[in-house]
């Protein structure tokens, strides 16, 4: 018989603390696209050791704000656990969470909408982050980045530019303040563990305009426009026209941000994942929206006293 080797090195664990010494158990987690995620457990407990592709600095990643975002996170009491940190190794070890791991199908579920709102604003209204995120700025990084080293754009990207400028200018009418968001909140990264919905992977994070957060995650996880109104109306309270229009229109400004992200995989990732189609995807519902019959009256919903 011949030994497997183990998912992650003796020698990593043993300059992990909490795994030091330890009888261990581990087992890959599916889903990361700039990571590997491992469960590794012990008779003390169960952890998660994140290791960070090395790829990952044309995508704005920071992995020193991830881990210090990551501990704000925490608490705020909505994150996990942040165990240890090893940025020689690339490696940050969080608290396992027992819980199910939300699908899009599940925004269909009573009361899930409501419970991820709650969860948003426990984080937003948490510490602040140490770094702030602005999808304007990371996505004319992103496109310098795919222009100079001549990496795939989708056709009819840039025609784009003047409608996205638009945006930009309609959401700077009314100020908003920015809180803690976590900025990447796809399904995958809600975990509901009955009494609560816990937010995971911190990546993305930096103080931002709570509505990119909802954007996003009606981007995300495919919610209806219904369903993002009433993701927006429960996070606020009361419904809000001009915050459901920020929301769909940050949420374009997702998707237009995120293509360029999924170029960028397409070209470096050594992960075997479809990133062009999935960037695709994201552009084609940007464009659906930017030259649709009604993109012009979300510039003006968006501006508009509630």
């Amino acid at each position: 018989m011949i030994d497997r080797e183990p998912l992650l090195p003796r020698s990593l664990c043993d300059r992990i603390e909490v795994l030091r010494g330890r009888p261990l158990e581990m087992s890959e987690l599916t889903g990361g696209l700039t990571n590997r995620n491992v469960k590794v457990t012990t008779p003390d407990g169960s952890y998660v050791v994140r290791l960070s592709s090395r790829a990952s600095g044309p995508l704005a990643i920071n992995r020193d704000h991830e881990y210090r975002n990551s501990t704000i996170a925490a608490e705020s009491g909505v994150g996990a656990p942040v165990v240890d940190y090893l940025p020689e190794d690339a490696a940050l070890v969080i608290g396992f969470l027992e819980g199910r791991t939300l699908t899009d199908a599940d925004f269909s579920r009573s009361g899930v909408i409501e419970r991820v709102a709650a969860s948003c604003r426990q984080l937003h209204q948490g510490g602040r982050f140490v770094n702030d995120f602005d999808m304007f700025a990371v996505q004319r990084g992103y496109l310098e980045t795919v222009l100079d080293r001549g990496y795939r754009l989708p056709p009819g990207y840039l025609d784009l530019a003047a409608e996205v400028a638009r945006i930009r200018g309609a959401l700077a009418t009314r100020r908003e303040p920015t809180v803690a968001c976590n900025n990447d909140l796809l399904a995958a990264n809600f975990i509901d563990g009955g009494d609560r919905i816990r937010l995971i992977d911190y990546e993305y994070s930096g103080n931002n305009d709570a509505c990119f957060e909802l954007g996003n995650i009606g981007s995300e996880c495919h919610l209806t426009d219904g369903q993002l109104e009433h993701l927006v109306t429960e996070y606020y309270g009361r419904r809000l026209v001009n915050k459901i229009a920020r929301a769909r229109l940050q949420a374009v400004m997702s998707q237009y941000g995120w293509t360029l992200w999924a170029s960028i995989q397409d070209a470096v990732s050594e992960i075997e994942f479809e990133f062009w189609p999935w960037g695709m995807e994201k552009f084609e519902r940007a464009a659906q929206t930017l030259r649709g019959p009604h993109f012009d009256r979300l510039i003006e919903d968006v501006q508009r006293e509630d």
